[in-house]
């Protein structure tokens, strides 16, 4: 039990290691290297690799690779308190990693791609909220549980975080993953807006849960009875 314990939180971590090392080393290359990817070949980029991820490691961890996911999944009832901590754990080690990684490689990059709003503070922190809201609402219709998994759950989820990031990059950042801020803002020293990329996708997934339950009901999300068990 422990060695299974041992591999799902490994596996975040190495999924979180590698969305922040190709999302965010895309902005960097992006930068150093004449654009030659464009805001959309960055956004592709980060759907391709959350994509990749759920395929890899969605049977093991259920490919949070996002605390606010995570936390979006506890709200939902599909996980317990317990595991909390050493998923978001995980993710955020794996995130600083891949930040000190991009440091090392492009030592004259000065932001390692944190998301920093350039559309205003109560624009950015309100599009994270709606962009990570649409975000968990697609993730709890298809997954199983708080698994990612599946056929076309990658597809889906996937496509989801590149199509926000096409549409709120240019105002926000498009972050929707506290660990993805953290890693790049911890190592770059970019701390000053950290607050939204933290708070914002937290408050985003916690408003997808009822909206869920509305549309499938009892199947989407449940809450127990502490006393009884009962829903």
């Amino acid at each position: 039990m422990l060695s299974t314990r041992k591999n799902i939180y490994i596996a975040e971590a190495i999924g979180t290691f590698a969305l922040v090392f190709a999302g965010c080393g895309a902005i960097v290359v992006n930068d150093l290297y004449g654009a030659l990817l464009g805001h959309t070949g960055i956004s592709m980029v980060f759907g391709l690799i959350v994509m990749a991820m759920i395929y890899s490691i969605g049977n093991i961890s259920g490919a949070h690779i996002n605390p606010a996911v995570t936390l979006g999944f506890f709200f939902a009832g599909r996980i317990q308190k317990e595991e909390i901590l050493p998923y978001i754990s995980s993710q955020l080690i794996g995130a600083i990693l891949a930040a000190g990684v991009l440091k090392l490689l492009f030592r004259t990059h000065e932001s390692l791609g944190a998301t920093l709003p350039s559309g205003g503070i109560v624009n950015a922190f309100v599009l994270e909220v709606i962009l990570s809201f649409f975000l968990m609402f697609v993730i709890l219709n298809v997954s199983t549980g708080h698994m990612e998994k599946g056929i076309m759950a990658g597809v889906a989820i996937g496509g989801t975080v590149a199509l926000e990031a096409l549409m709120g990059g240019p105002v926000s950042g498009a972050s929707m993953n506290p660990a993805r801020s953290l890693g790049p803002a911890l190592v770059s020293g970019n701390l000053s807006t950290l607050w939204i990329y933290i708070a914002a996708p937290i408050i985003g997934t916690w408003l997808a849960r009822p909206t869920c339950r509305m549309i499938q009901g009892k199947e989407c999300c449940h809450v127990q009875n502490s006393v009884t068990g009962e829903e």
